[in-house]
């Protein structure tokens, strides 16, 4: 199991860097939102560009920050039972979830994505809005992100293998979860 902890130390640390990134698209989009705003509302003035970065960020939050919060386990799951077991029952059930759902779906995904993005990227696809951005850099994330949540998928079945074998990984692995607050 050390390999494959060692693999899962280094894929929970490059999706906190890409978790860092997503943080930081939360911050340039509020100031390209709050920036076209102020443009907008007091000089009467639009650029599509600006518009359409600012849905780039969105996308790059999303799809750049989807594995970290898979990592921290903070996707919303329907929490039937899950909350009330054990530890150990809740770890076969994040293993069969990770092994039949998210990581089929995550590989899909990533793959049936990849020839949009290269379309793009071959075309070197521009929005057809005045002044529109290139539109494979995003059409990229798509893949990217999808991949990268797979990956973390991995990570996370290897440190809750770990566990259900009595091993301790040196990563922190989060079984717990708590009801969003509505």
């Amino acid at each position: 199991m050390g390999p494959l902890l060692a693999f899962s130390r280094a894929v929970d640390a490059m999706n906190r860097g890409f978790g860092r990134i997503a943080e930081w698209c939360v911050l340039a989009a509020c100031l390209v939102a709050a920036g076209n705003a102020f443009v907008r509302y007091g000089f009467s003035f639009t650029s599509g560009a600006s518009v359409e970065a600012q849905w780039y960020l969105f996308a790059a939050v999303v799809l750049l920050g989807a594995s970290e919060t898979l990592q921290r386990n903070g996707h919303v799951r329907v929490d039937l039972v899950y909350g009330s077991l054990r530890e150990r029952a809740r770890l076969w059930i994040d293993v069969f979830g990770l092994v039949f759902f998210l990581l089929p779906a995550m590989a899909l995904l990533a793959v049936m994505c990849w020839p949009f993005f290269v379309e793009s990227w071959t075309r070197n696809e521009i929005s057809p809005s005045p002044g529109g951005l290139l539109r494979w850099p995003v059409k990229f994330l798509l893949p990217l992100g999808f991949a990268l949540v797979a990956l973390q998928g991995v990570s996370e079945l290897v440190k809750r293998i770990a566990l259900l074998r009595g091993l301790s990984p040196e990563a922190e692995v989060v079984t717990s979860y708590e009801r969003p607050l509505q």
